[in-house]
């Protein structure tokens, strides 16, 4: 991002955001950007599928906007999930309240046959993008 991106607080991403730089946009357009995820991901941080967490800026917020929203945190959260691949790229609380029930239909029928159809449309949707 560039600098002072946010000098006035947190902000949802919204498409061809003029926060990123040229070269943010290319990391971000290759998915190279999510890289650094993979470390997280061996460390036990993050699963490889999972709810995506949220940025902590937004999440007391939607914690007490959203009924339930606090639920999608009783597991531990991936890199890609059910709500990625189902739904677009959320920008506010109303987007974010249609990607709990993507997360919480996850949270209830979690399987391996599900994370693998989750790994399978994720890459589609990665190589489909460009």
């Amino acid at each position: 991002m560039v600098k002072n991106a946010e000098q006035d607080g947190a902000k949802w991403a919204v498409r061809n955001d003029h926060r990123i730089t040229p070269l943010g946009r290319i990391l971000r357009s290759t998915h190279l950007d999510e890289m650094p995820q993979l470390w997280n991901i061996l460390r036990g941080d993050i699963s490889f599928v999972g709810p995506r967490p949220e940025r902590p800026e937004f999440t007391e917020n939607l914690k007490k906007e959203i009924p339930h929203y606090e639920m999608r945190h009783i597991i531990k959260p991936g890199l890609t999930g059910w709500a990625q691949i189902s739904y677009r790229y959320g920008a506010s609380v109303a987007d974010a309240t249609e990607k709990l029930k993507y997360d919480l239909y996850y949270i209830k029928n979690r399987s391996l046959v599900l994370d693998l159809l989750i790994i399978l449309k994720t890459i589609r949707m990665v190589f489909k993008n460009h």
